[in-house]
């Protein structure tokens, strides 16, 4: 573990004189990615010169025991000893923790896509609830959250809503989200009142750049059409919607939600290049299959993480055995509980892998 925190020091030392440097400085893309590296390192060296400082601390205390015969002046050592030896073992194991192997895609912001699954008109209907569940979890962060496209039906559900979330470490704490969520409640539209299963799809990309993901113009197809609401009635009168065909792959991504063309075709193509960046992201994890083992199931579409029991009043997260009776809360947005719980399992569980590798 110290030759990892010795070389990350040296790394950052040497970025550091390198981030000085007037020809980097210049060099806007290299100074941005080496400026990333560093402000990734930051932390980590921090608190490996925090340890570092303890050390020493904890050897000049028992420096001082061994010359004094002072009863009250040992105590006195001794106490402060004991508090720095305590606190020598807590950043031990930030220090294990921050060496865990970093997502790189932790910090950015994302885009989610929700879609109404089994279940017809109810999982419309759901879908238009997990959207503001999640707007309404921003809004208590203060995170900014826009729509990139949205598809409603007539009595307010959702078939699909894709939006962005700008807030760094968005990524961070809900990459999570992405798989099947299902309901059970009685519908709206039902009048027997029956209970009903429904789900709804969650995915959760992360937000990249151009520098990330070069997409070549001539592999796009790209169409314009006239935009339309529920119902099919006209939102304006002009071919202000874009439809892209990424022709390689046969993604499709439309984007109506703006009067202006530019401005859709700009949202369209924020999107086509986090999926591509997702696709690129799948092939290299299912090459590397003992880490996906070691996720509490993020990015599987297909996985069913969760049940909304709503004559129950219950959340049951699947993937961790949680459940919380506080259903109505969790739907305003109170999701934290369950986040955290969930980061909590997946650091422990490659905090496990990462000691049976070391053994």
């Amino acid at each position: 573990m110290f030759d990892k925190l010795d070389a990350a020091e040296n790394r950052y030392e040497e970025l550091s004189l390198r981030l000085s440097d007037p020809r980097v400085v210049a060099d806007q893309d290299e100074y941005r990615k080496l400026m990333k590296e560093f402000s990734g390192l930051e932390e980590i060296v921090s608190k490996y010169r925090e340890y570092k400082k303890t050390k020493k601390d904890i050897a000049e205390a028992q420096e001082l025991l061994d010359e004094s015969s002072d009863k009250d002046f040992r105590e006195l050592v001794l106490s402060e000893l004991g508090e720095a030896k305590a606190r020598l073992e807590t950043i031990e194991g930030e220090l294990k923790q921050l060496l865990m192997p970093k997502d790189p895609n932790d910090n950015r912001n994302v885009i989610i896509e929700i879609r109404g699954g089994a279940g017809g008109e109810e999982a419309a209907l759901f879908a238009s609830n997990l959207f503001r569940m999640y707007t309404r979890y921003c809004e208590r962060h203060q995170w900014k959250s826009e729509i990139l496209d949205i598809h409603e039906t007539e009595i307010g559900g959702i078939k699909e809503v894709i939006f962005s979330i700008e807030a760094k470490g968005a990524y961070s704490r809900l990459k999570y989200e992405s798989g099947v969520h299902r309901v059970q409640r009685v519908p709206v539209t039902e009048a027997g009142g029956r209970i009903h299963t429904s789900t709804v799809t969650v995915a959760v990309l992360p937000e990249v750049d151009e520098v990330d993901v070069q997409v070549d113009p001539n592999d796009l197809q790209i169409d314009t059409f006239r935009a339309s609401g529920a119902g099919g009635q006209h939102v304006n009168k002009t071919d202000s919607a874009i439809r892209i065909t990424h022709l390689p792959t046969g993604i499709v991504v439309t984007c109506q939600d703006e009067r202006s063309q530019h401005k859709n075709r700009d949202k369209a193509m924020k999107i086509l290049r986090s999926k591509l960046y997702e696709i690129a992201q799948q092939q290299q994890e299912s090459e590397i299959a003992q880490t996906r083992r070691t996720q509490v199931g993020t990015g599987d579409r297909s996985e069913r993480i969760r049940t909304y029991n709503f004559p129950q009043g219950r959340v049951s997260d699947h993937r961790i055995g949680l459940t919380l009776y506080k259903i109505d809360e969790i739907m305003d947005g109170d999701l934290d509980e369950i986040l955290d719980a969930l980061i909590t399992a997946d650091q422990s569980e490659k905090l496990g892998s990462a000691a049976a590798d070391e053994d």
